[in-house]
């Protein structure tokens, strides 16, 4: 996104004057440190003629010791911005020797260390009000932040720095001033207070939630009514349970508004498969055209929930060409996701621009369609509807496919052969085009969450290729990111696993562990779950508030320590730990998960009525405590036909548990039986009569 932002902090404002550029263009001999670095990010960056160094221990140092101001600047491989800003600054000789020549530069890799782009968006935020990447901070030699921004001109770039050095060396006692203030801010950021009142979950606080936020959506296009706009998938995943729950129908109505805008809107590459990140307009059209693993990883899940309620046969072919694409563009051999695909690729003429491998123009799909120009024109809106800008069309759907038949007077089949063969023909050619560039790179959570997505697939279609690269990569995940003393490493690459997991890393683990077990039942991925969770216990439990830091205690101290609670475009990884432990308490029968869970809970309640968007996977757990929560115990020789039968049926309030055999699991023990299949259905520790149908299993939750 782009976002300009040139605030000098008000305390420092009055002490920099306006200067003109440097004009000393002095040749400056560099070395650049990231040339060894793996991430595709860094790697990117690692022939600019800045003397970039990675984040680590000993680059901290060299600012101590040579007393330098510290310039850290955080991207991704995916960013578009982050490119623009490269190529107009990081590429030029004379902004280079600014920036060598009075600041230790760190280029961060924001994928691979999420916990210090924490600190300095964070920190950014409190001096500007916005953020957003790339992101560029200044901070003391010790670390501390004394001013920042996002993206910004060659121009502004220079004179920010030359006045922020020359303060530094007339008056350095204004900026540690500065420094102590925003510590403290940023210290107050991100802070749970523990809430000593007794917990309470009513349906009335959500339903009243649900009302206030329902007052912006967008009810011609979905979402909210804004842009640009996210997909978010964990809001519309709460939000399609608490329909569903609650017999809603103008909110589902709204929900499948929205999740069918999205299908039909240039967010979804028509061609290829698979999301982009977000639309820079409100009618989901024109993405900025960044592919994340994450929000593919979502989405699947959300439109596999979707379809299993609805039947709709729009989210099924969402389901299936995204999983297409997965596995053609980002899985490698051994199973695990890659990370990214960029918003930019080359132009036939070898400008890197963005979209340029997506959009297409009109004159070229008349040739390469022919006869059928007029029916995809009319189908994909080469008109003033799907008009971009420089004459390009980014494909974008308006009608359904019940509209187009009766307009062309066609039949469903031969409209679906059309569209195949369009998609093969404008495929074949895409693909001559410059790819848009890969980050190769593997990340612990973001796998966990494609492996959850695959899942979730194969809960809904019964695809069996789905559960077997769910398994290929959960499997992945033990082998390689877990380490022997029980923790999880964050990112994997050309062969290496490194950086100690984060929070999210755990937390996303644990759900897709148990997902895996509910469907298989191998009994090894829920106590791997067990055992993960206890890990986070010993490194990332805080005693005072009963909330998890985002880093672990054997992590090097940074500013602050942050505790990640709100949901964003993937859910806090408190509130994803918190729904886990909730699971893990009924499946262990153990109080202090449960216990945990609940306080984790109603440390956020006071904050999420106001902002329920920011916290709509907390309401989907407060919605386990609102509502009956059913324990499904399915035992015998055919508890995984059972499984499958069960979950034909749209449960969100269900865990299962299950054995072909005898087990000592709390919810199983002594209630196998050599003979018969039973299925029991508890709640609160209080379970029906067994029964051996599957229907009658489910007429059971739902009276």
């Amino acid at each position: 996104m782009k976002q300009i932002f040139y605030l000098v902090p008000l305390l420092l404002i009055t002490l920099i004057s306006c200067k003109g550029k440097n004009q000393n263009t002095m040749e400056h001999k560099f070395t650049n440190a990231l040339i060894n670095e793996t991430s595709p990010y860094l790697l990117q960056h690692a022939h600019n003629p800045v003397n970039w160094h990675p984040w680590n221990e000993q680059t901290l140092d060299k600012a101590k010791s040579e007393n330098k101001l510290l310039l850290i600047s955080i991207g991704y491989a995916a960013c578009h911005w982050c490119h623009v800003m490269e190529h107009e600054s990081f590429e030029d000789s004379l902004v280079a020797q600014v920036m060598n020549k009075n600041f230790v530069n760190i280029k961060v890799d924001r994928e691979e260390r999420p916990d210090v782009d924490q600190v300095y968006m964070n920190a950014v935020q409190l001096m500007t009000g916005s953020g957003g990447w790339p992101l560029n901070a200044i901070a003391l030699p010790d670390g501390r932040p004394v001013w920042g921004g996002t993206y910004f001109k060659k121009e502004q770039w220079i004179n920010a720095l030359e006045q922020i050095s020359e303060l530094y060396q007339e008056k350095p006692e204004k900026l540690y001033e500065y420094a102590d203030k925003l510590e403290e801010g940023i210290k107050s950021l991100d802070v749970v207070q523990l809430n000593v009142s007794e917990p309470v979950f009513k349906k009335q606080y959500i339903d009243d939630a649900v009302a206030h936020w329902s007052k912006q959506f967008d009810h011609n296009f979905g979402g909210l009514n804004r842009a640009p706009k996210f997909m978010m998938p964990n809001n519309y995943h709460f939000l399609l349970r608490y329909a569903y729950q609650n017999n809603d129908t103008n909110l589902m109505d709204f929900v499948n508004l929205t999740l069918t805008k999205i299908a039909y809107g240039g967010v979804f590459d028509h061609v290829g498969g698979g999301f982009s990140r977000y639309s820079v307009d409100t009618k989901w059209h024109v993405p900025h055209f960044e592919k994340m693993l994450y929000d593919n990883a979502q989405l699947v899940s959300l439109f596999s929930d979707a379809y299993l309620l609805t039947k709709n046969d729009l989210y099924k072919d969402v389901i299936t060409e995204t999983l297409d694409y997965v596995k053609e563009e980002m899985t490698n051999n051994e199973g695990a996701f890659y990370s990214s695909l960029d918003a930019d690729s080359n132009t036939p003429e070898g400008k890197l621009e963005e979209g340029a491998f997506y959009v297409w123009k009109k004159e070229d799909l008349k040739a390469l369609l022919k006869e059928d120009f007029e029916l995809f024109s009319d189908y994909y809106n080469i008109n003033n509807f799907g008009l971009w800008e420089h004459e390009n069309y980014v494909l974008i759907r308006k009608d359904s496919d019940e509209n187009i038949i009766k307009k062309y007077n066609l039949d469903l089949e031969t409209l679906k052969e059309k569209k195949i063969n369009w998609k093969t023909i404008l495929s074949k050619k895409r693909n001559t085009r410059s790819k848009p560039r890969l980050d190769d790179k593997t990340l612990t959570s973001w796998n966990a969450l494609m492996t959850k997505g695959y899942i979730d697939a194969y809960r809904v279609l019964g695809n069996t290729s789905y559960l077997a690269s769910a398994k290929k990569n959960a499997n992945f995940i033990l082998s390689t990111m877990l380490r022997e003393d029980g923790g999880l490493n964050h990112n994997y690459k050309d062969g290496k696993s490194t950086i100690n997991g984060y929070l999210e890393d755990y937390a996303t683990a644990i759900d897709a562990f148990i997902a895996l077990y509910e469907t298989t039942l191998e009994q090894k991925w829920l106590n791997t779950s067990r055992d993960l969770a206890n890990y986070a216990f010993d490194h990332f439990f805080d005693d005072k508030s009963n909330m998890f830091f985002f880093t672990s205690n054997t992590d090097a101290s940074l500013v602050s320590r942050s505790i990640d609670y709100r949901d964003n475009v993937i859910p806090g990884s408190n509130s994803i730990m918190a729904k886990n432990l909730f699971k893990l308490a009924h499946y262990f029968d153990n109080e202090h998960y449960s216990n945990t869970a609940i306080t984790m809970l109603n440390n956020v309640s006071l904050e999420m009525h106001e902002y329920p968007s920011g916290f709509s996977n907390w309401f989907d757990l407060m919605l386990n405590y609102t509502n009956p929560f059913y324990e499904v115990a399915i035992v015998g020789k055919e508890a995984k036909e059972k499984i499958t039968e069960l979950n034909k049926a749209y449960i969100p309030n269900k865990l299962i548990a299950g054995s072909t055999k005898d087990s000592n699991m709390p919810l199983l023990e002594n209630r196998f039986t050599p003979d018969d299949t039973f299925i029991y259905v508890c709640v609160n520790k209080a379970c029906k009569l067994p029964v051996t149908r599957t229907i009658d299993a489910i007429n059971l939750i739902e009276k």
